[in-house]
């Protein structure tokens, strides 16, 4: 096994697979996050965007996943991870509009560093990820312990699991939500460091 660590958590990915930690890409924190930079402006009125609370610009930024992961030529994972287990973050219908948008962003990513990445090892990934006939997208989210028989964890992580099939549903019309007790859907196994 090959093992990638995020935050307090071991990725433990079968030997054959090519498994990268992607945010941490020089293409894609050098190269493509000049992107981010780009000023947001109204349709209507051309008006640069600005916050309501403080009044800073806003920019476009870019986001993008955790892992990528390749099983085989035929098959890309799209990883990210979220740890909220010494949190008190009690809803997350936040995460998957945030997870399309980091999918969205390393696809695009992925497009540009097959050609442009500096760094081979980072070009050669690019361009396997791409050519894959199929792309999957897992959310790896741990969450603080439940303390509402309404609003349970498993209940939690199927609302987050359906809006993201929703939203990317042109990717992976089965993405999936899982946690360390739900894992089985999928070939890697999650241990805490």
């Amino acid at each position: 096994m090959t093992v990638h660590k995020e935050g307090d958590q071991s990725f433990d990915f079968p030997d054959n697979w090519d498994v990268s930690k992607f945010d941490e890409w020089s293409f894609y924190r050098k190269q493509f996050s000049g992107i981010a930079a780009a000023n947001l402006s109204c349709s209507n009125c051309e008006a640069e965007v600005k916050c309501a609370a403080c009044g800073s610009k806003r920019v476009a930024g870019t986001k993008g996943i955790d892992f990528l992961a390749i099983e085989s030529d035929a098959v890309c994972w799209q990883i990210e991870v979220k740890d909220y287990r010494k949190t008190l973050e009690s809803s997350f219908a936040f995460l998957a509009d945030e997870v399309a948008l980091k999918v969205r962003d390393t696809l695009a990513c992925l497009v540009v560093a097959r050609t442009n990445a500096n760094d081979q090892d980072e070009q050669r990934l690019a361009q396997r990820a791409i050519g894959c006939g199929r792309h999957n997208v897992v959310l790896h989210l741990e969450q603080p312990t439940a303390n509402s028989t309404l609003n349970t964890r498993r209940s939690q992580l199927a609302d987050v699991q359906q809006r993201l099939r929703q939203l990317i549903k042109s990717i992976d019309k089965r993405a999936r939500v899982v946690d360390q007790s739900t894992s089985s859907s999928v070939a890697w196994t999650v241990t805490d460091n």
